[in-house]
């Protein structure tokens, strides 16, 4: 089996990835559906409205942090995941209903976000930490990758085909679908061999553990600066559903099956970044330095073309810098940290990724509304050149260079090192950088 799918020889993992994927898929149609109810239906184009759903989404990650991650260390992991992915269920079938019938309103559109926000703040720690259990600690880094594959994978699906079916059939039927999907997952973790589950140490209650998770965090300067970068990324850069749904409908006055695709062209580069990520056998943290950078710099070229097909042609490039920054920070993150403090450091990790988005959303949203578009689209890649400054910075400051030079020998281009020592031998200067982290 290919290094990139080494993981799918566990069938645990084999069954949690399909389930998974079917799953991710509905997600993404749903996401894709409400940005654009939200947009066109239920608003005239305010992508301040837009911003202000994803913010209620997403927020509770950042707010219930406390709680979320001491919950994905003590509870039992499937019975967690098969509430959360219930409760979801529940909440797309009645979104679902309520566009059908034609009683939809925005106030009611916020409600959702918010209890899907709060669902999704329980479930995305023990979903990111769920893996280790499936398969062993060697094989973690590449599960991390393939879960990032199955998530892009479904990112390219999933929008298209709800594109297709809000112009065929309309947007309430995308919402019913994606309450489906969720027994999905619900069926994987009943298949899944108990005899085979890796076993998993569980914290009893005691005082201080909330705090130990803080402190753990505080007490790693890298994970300090990695969560800085997860943050800028979060809040500014990973915008997308207001990135495409106004650059499809207000630029380039395009409809939904449009916009479906710009999210799969996204896609397209965030699957092959998410397989490129799991082919390595371990993530760095210059890479993510150097692909939020890379991100940056995409962003602002898509924001500078000057036709649908030409943007579209772009996001690619934006999807596997985005992907590969975020799948080497998650794998990072998980693989340098204790089982016993997982939960609780990957629900910082979530809450900080996530939690930016109620700020970044609404402002992100209001550049759109008041300057365009493309300049929404500028101040998004800040956030991936401001993330790639910290990690440059970090780096530079966690190594040690040294340079010992000696005598007058000619150096390249006509420069020459001297010194006055007599004693001195005629050796051209020895640069040594020794690191004090991989």
């Amino acid at each position: 089996m290919s290094s990139a799918f080494r993981s799918l020889g566990f069938y645990n993992y084999r069954v949690w990835f399909s389930g998974s994927t079917v799953s991710n898929i509905g997600t993404w149609m749903q996401r894709t559906a409400q940005d654009w109810v939200v947009l066109t239906e239920l608003t005239h184009n305010d992508a301040g409205a837009v911003g202000v759903t994803m913010a209620l989404q997403f927020g509770p990650q950042l707010v219930l942090v406390p709680i979320t991650g001491l919950v994905a260390d003590r509870a039992n992991p499937r019975t967690l995941l098969m509430i959360t992915q219930g409760v979801m269920g529940v909440l797309g079938l009645s979104l679902g209903i309520l566009t059908l019938t034609g009683v939809l309103q925005l106030w009611m559109m916020f409600l959702f976000a918010l209890g899907l926000g709060i669902a999704a703040a329980f479930d995305a720690p023990v979903r990111q930490t769920f893996v280790g259990s499936l398969v062993p600690q060697n094989f973690l880094s590449n599960a991390v990758g393939l879960n990032a594959t199955s998530f892009n994978t479904a990112r390219l699906i999933g929008p298209a085909v709800a594109g297709l079916l809000i112009a065929g059939v309309g947007s309430g039927w995308v919402f019913l679908i994606n309450a489906v999907t969720f027994g999905a997952t619900m069926l994987a973790l009943l298949g899944l061999r108990k005899s085979e589950l890796a076993p998993r140490q569980q914290e009893t209650k005691r005082r201080g553990q909330i705090r130990a998770g803080f402190g753990y965090v505080r007490s790693r300067s890298d994970l300090v600066a990695l969560f800085i970068m997860v943050f800028l990324m979060g809040t500014l850069g990973l915008n997308f559903p207001i990135f495409a749904s106004t650059m499809a409908s207000i630029t380039f006055h395009q409809g939904a099956g449009e916009f479906g695709i710009l999210s799969s062209a996204f896609a397209v580069g965030s699957v092959v970044g998410a397989l490129l990520a799991a082919r390595r056998e371990k993530p760095r943290f210059r890479t993510v330095a150097l692909s939020g950078a890379g991100f940056g710099f995409a962003l602002i070229a898509a924001a500078l073309m000057p036709t649908y097909l030409s943007f579209g042609l772009v996001l690619p490039l934006v999807g596997i810098s985005s992907i590969t920054m975020l799948n080497n920070a998650n794998a990072y993150v998980q693989t340098t940290t204790p089982p016993e403090l997982r939960g609780r450091v990957m629900s910082l990790y979530m809450a900080i990724f996530m939690g930016g988005t109620p700020i970044g959303a609404p402002l992100i949203g209001w550049v759109a509304n008041a300057y365009g578009p493309r300049w929404g689209l500028i101040v998004g890649a800040t956030g991936g050149l401001l993330a790639a400054i910290v990690g440059l910075l970090f780096w530079a400051s966690s190594h040690t260079v040294r340079i010992r030079y000696r005598s007058d020998r000619r150096l390249p281009f006509g420069l020459q090192v001297t010194t006055d020592r007599e004693t001195a031998t005629r050796e051209i200067a020895v640069i040594e950088t020794e690191a004090q982290r991989g």
